[in-house]
């Protein structure tokens, strides 16, 4: 979609009345909501079948801001 487009829906979103707005927001909200939600749930699965857990990504984190892994207090 070129920018002369996206121009156009803007100026149509912005005549809309407000009460219609709303709801256009509102569905855009939830339709972005329910990408991420299918999105995070495909990179759990990803994340399961490459055997990464919540410790192994730990690990990395401490590795990127430390330089290595932080001992266990």
């Amino acid at each position: 979609m070129g920018s002369a487009a996206v121009r156009e829906i803007l100026q149509k979103i912005d005549q809309l009345p407000e009460d219609e707005r709303l709801a256009l927001e509102r569905q855009l909200t939830e339709r972005a909501e329910t990408e991420w939600l299918r999105e995070a749930a495909e990179a759990r699965e990803l994340a399961r079948q490459r055997g990464i857990d919540q410790a192994a990504i730990d690990r990395a984190v401490d590795q990127e801001r430390y330089g290595s892994p932080r001992r266990a207090q």
